[in-house]
């Protein structure tokens, strides 16, 4: 690692140098939720579950935990979900933490990956697995890096309006490779989406 006064801003960390254990734990993942997609057999499907295809926008308020030095954070974060009626679908998303800062330490991740859902009226209940980039600045702006970062979560999406729903998720992300050993972070988001079809 380079000194910041000799170039700027140093660079740690990086994606080039990841080991596989993450990158099976997310293809396992997703593999995992391929499954669901087999169709059962003998089964009645529900109206809610037919056929078909969704697509919905959204941002949110997120508060989250940084596990270097402890920092909470806000932000902001921004996701699409492209859903089939079938309960399955991908979702990508990014935040943007970088208000409430201390010390200049913020962060920004690009996550994307497999959801599961199922709806009771108005409610739809949903699970996630992501996998993606995460780029980290270090306090006082000494250095930053790019890393790997896999995630986990889940939330509730409330049918406000017809094309409105209101949404609270709460994740949880690993940095394998970050570069004073793997980070933990935990964040919690509120927010609307609009149903675009």
């Amino acid at each position: 690692m380079k000194n910041s006064k000799q170039s700027g801003k140093a660079r740690v960390g990086g994606v080039k140098h990841l080991v596989c254990r993450p990158a099976v734990f997310a293809a396992v993942l997703a593999v995992s939720f391929v499954g669901f997609l087999r169709p059962a057999s003998a089964q009645v499907v529900y109206s809610g579950d037919a056929g078909g295809f969704t697509l919905s926008a959204g941002g949110a308020v997120t508060g989250e935990k940084v596990g270097y030095g402890a920092q909470k954070l806000l932000g902001a974060t921004a996701w699409v979900d492209a859903d089939t009626r079938r309960r399955i679908g991908v979702e990508a998303e990014a935040h943007w933490m970088i208000f409430h800062q201390t010390n200049e330490e913020h962060a920004t991740l690009w996550l994307a990956g497999p959801r599961y859902h199922f709806t009771r009226d108005r409610l739809q209940f949903y699970g996630k697995g992501l996998a993606g980039l995460g780029q980290f600045n270090y306090p006082y702006n000494y250095a930053t890096g790019s890393y790997f970062v896999v995630a986990g979560g889940g939330g509730v999406d409330y049918r406000w309006k017809h094309r409105i729903s209101i949404r609270g998720d709460v994740e949880y992300q690993y940095w394998p490779q970050f570069t004073y050993g793997a980070m933990s972070s935990y964040g919690v988001s509120v927010g609307a989406a609009y149903h675009i079809f």
